[in-house]
């Protein structure tokens, strides 16, 4: 059985934010990732980041994830990372049993952050299995990653800032983006990367959702309609509109499954995604030495999650006899960073939805 301090599942940017700072402490740490290579939802996001400086702010997305995994290569003899590696089990004594490619492992640890991230929401309309039909990190990895365009007309569904930054980078793909569909009566994301598709001629639709989809192999068409004030379809309000490709963007849920299969105390807040861990301030679930960082205890920016990766990594840290030369300055630091980024309107229902899950 193989032994290490702290295990840390998931190698996105909380994940390898909160790797950093414990091996900033001397706390040795292993990241457990799924895919094939860290930097999480980062490493397909070419715009740039909101924030202060001290979250990269003016940065794009992936040259964010390079910076945070060389800040993590730093630190060869303390940090070890195992990519296409799968958590098939978590247990309360702190065991974790992982499966890379054909090979069993267990590993005993003293304590774990579950950095799992978040995964996009479904949406349940008639045919939404054609293909041509898309998540928006699919559109993004397809994309930014690959190279590949989804289609040439598409519409996006959901006018949050992914919905609407997706649609903007479909745009300078040089793929016709028909409309985007919000089902709320208001936008949902911020002004300024609305104003950008107006000024494109890009409508956004409030009050709309899609109805069903058409196509017999693929998708050919889809049917669209307007909604009341109960998200009912108005009847004699459907519209057609001819696309190859449509784009879902109706939120994240937080990858918590993990946390409910070691028994962790959970509570399912609306506002921060569904399903998330009471907490207490150090981000400590109802199992002792079980953290958790970033979009698995709420749905936020990758800016917050970065935040909270450096803030658990140094908690855990300290707990484990590991204290940072500069706890205390940092501790305080990374709380007025998570305060200033929830801060204003945007942030309120986020702030409440994190008071109803602290213990």
């Amino acid at each position: 059985m193989k032994q290490i301090d702290l295990v840390i599942i998931g190698g996105g940017p909380a994940g390898l934010s909160a790797a950093k700072m414990a091996a900033e402490s001397g706390l040795a740490s292993l990241i457990v990732e799924r895919n094939f290579n860290v930097g999480g939802q980062l490493v397909k996001q070419t715009h740039m980041f909101f924030g202060s400086e001290k979250q990269y702010a003016k940065t794009r997305g992936i040259d964010i994830a390079k910076i945070l995994v060389d800040d993590v290569l730093k630190f060869p003899d303390l940090i070890e990372i195992m990519t296409d590696t799968s958590v098939v089990g978590l247990y309360k004594d702190k065991v974790v049993t992982l499966l890379q490619k054909e090979k069993y492992i267990k590993v005993k640890t003293n304590a774990i952050i579950i950095a799992t991230g978040a995964s996009e929401k479904v949406l349940a309309f008639e045919n939404n299995d054609l293909p041509g039909i898309y998540g928006a990190g699919a559109v993004q990895t397809l994309m930014n990653v690959h190279g590949v365009l989804p289609g040439n007309d598409v519409v996006m569904v959901g006018s949050g800032n992914i919905g609407l930054i997706v649609s903007y980078q479909l745009i300078q793909a040089g793929v016709n983006v028909k409309c985007v569909l919000e089902a709320a009566s208001t936008i949902g994301g911020y002004k300024v990367h609305a104003s950008k598709l107006k000024r494109l001629g890009v409508d956004i639709l409030t009050s709309h959702s899609i109805k069903k989809a058409i196509g017999k192999n693929y998708l050919e068409k889809i049917v669209i309609g307007k909604l009341d004030d109960k998200w009912k379809f108005i009847e004699g309000t459907e519209e057609e509109i001819e696309v190859d490709s449509l784009c879902i963007s109706v939120g994240l849920s937080p990858l918590s499954n993990l946390l409910s299969m070691i028994g962790v105390d959970m509570k399912y807040v609306s506002t921060l995604g569904g399903l998330v861990p009471l907490i207490d301030k150090n981000h400590e679930t109802s199992i002792k030495n079980i953290f958790v960082a970033g979009d698995v205890c709420g749905v936020e920016e990758a800016s917050s999650a970065i935040v909270e990766g450096y803030l658990t990594g140094l908690v855990v840290a300290e707990k484990l006899g590991f204290k940072h030369p500069n706890y205390d300055e940092l501790y305080l630091d990374f709380k007025d960073q998570l305060h200033n980024l929830r801060s204003g309107p945007f942030g309120e229902k986020l702030r409440l939805g994190l008071q109803e899950i602290m213990r």
